[in-house]
């Protein structure tokens, strides 16, 4: 098989046979750290080759963003050749992912506990939407856990219906803790130890990433509710009307409540008592609002992101994607990055001495299935 380019988890081989997003993300952060990948697709192919539009030259976009630096194999695990093969790959395997429902795997034996007798040293990540216990039966649907998990009764306005995010971000979140799960297994063993079964479901990560809102409510006893764009314990954090549309203000503390006032020309405003400190400014948000917002709208939202900026104020315009691309170039940032020619968000880690690196774009479906077969074959 043909060599990649180094990087910091150079030599370390993964058995991808995991589909949709959370897995897939988790393993292309690993191909993109220098990990060799192997996706292994069922005649059918990634279930997000399908999900379309967006597409680009017939491939969806969906798939085209999450599977960069890694070859693609069609195994069939129900034809007793392939599954042979399948075997011979988690024999040889670092890392195993999958996101099969909980227990789908036994019947091939490619369960955890089926390949850790052949390859003690495998670290065998497993991803599933609500644990192995009472809730092994339910798909992993990221819109399930967004609305089990708490997390949509607080995405909308107050008096309107409740909302999932924008993006499935409760995936996202189970793809960053399955890979940081299987670092942390890695350097284990690196230490001497043995392998062992990474264990992630989209649930514990939802609750997990609800943070100061589950903690509110496991350690304060608060039942937290939407509250539209409005933040619970700070003010001002959210949009505000510019004269040509809404800016997000943030003063986070009372130095940058200070500035804030500097710049809207509002110098009296932080030494009112009502808005002197934080928990002020909270309590007393119905009057201030309307304070600053008389302000923010005699100006357009660039003119004031401009000067706020300088100033040290958070502040940012509410873009688009396209223009949210757009400002991460003009700040520097590189944020595409073309593999094969297909564009795609460069890996966010910065590493100055091992670098991530973009040898593959997302393959075609079983585009190195001879390669990767005939590499097992002759184990």
């Amino acid at each position: 098989m043909g060599e990649q380019g180094a990087g910091p988890l150079s030599g370390v081989l993964v058995a991808d046979f995991s589909r949709i997003l959370a897995g897939p993300y988790a393993t292309m952060l690993l191909a993109d750290l220098g990990a060799d990948v192997i996706k292994v697709e069922g005649p059918g192919g990634d279930d997000t080759r399908t999900w379309m539009p967006p597409v680009r030259e017939g491939t969806s976009t969906y798939y085209l963003g999450v599977n960069r630096n890694k070859r693609s194999v069609v195994l069939d695990l129900a034809d007793p050749a392939d599954l042979d093969l399948a075997r011979r790959l988690v024999r040889r395997a670092d890392v195993m992912i999958q996101n099969f429902r909980p227990g789908g795997l036994r019947r091939f034996g490619l369960d955890y506990d089926s390949v850790a007798a052949v390859n003690e040293r495998i670290v065998y990540a497993s991803i599933s939407g609500f644990g192995t216990a009472a809730g092994a039966d339910l798909p992993g649907y990221d819109l399930m856990v967004q609305a089990a998990s708490g997390l949509m009764s607080l995405t909308g306005e107050p008096d309107g219906p409740p909302y999932k995010a924008g993006v499935a971000v409760i995936d996202v979140m189970a793809g960053l803790h399955a890979a940081l799960g299987i670092l942390a297994a890695l350097h284990h063993r690196a230490q001497g130890g043995a392998g062992q079964h990474v264990e992630v479901d989209l649930l514990s990560s939802a609750l997990s990433g609800l943070v100061n809102h589950a903690s509110g409510h496991v350690a304060g006893g608060a039942s937290p509710w939407r509250m539209g764009n409005a933040h619970p314990s700070l003010f001002p954090y959210e949009p505000m009307p510019a004269a040509d549309g809404e800016l997000v203000v943030i003063a986070g503390n009372d130095g940058q409540f200070r500035r804030l006032c500097q710049v809207l020309d509002l110098p009296a405003l932080p030494d009112d008592p009502r808005f002197r400190h934080n928990p002020d400014r909270t309590a007393n948000r119905e009057a201030l609002r309307p304070i600053l917002v008389e302000r923010l709208r005699r100006r357009t939202r660039d003119e004031w992101f401009r000067d706020l900026r300088a100033a040290g104020v958070p502040c940012a315009p509410i873009n688009t994607v396209d223009d949210g691309v757009a400002l991460a170039r003009e700040l520097g940032l590189d944020p595409v990055v073309t593999v094969g020619g297909v564009p795609g968000i460069r890996n966010p880690i910065r590493l100055s001495a091992t670098r991530p690196r973009y040898d593959l774009p997302p393959p075609g479906l079983d585009e190195h299935g001879g390669d990767v077969r005939a590499w097992l074959r002759a184990d």
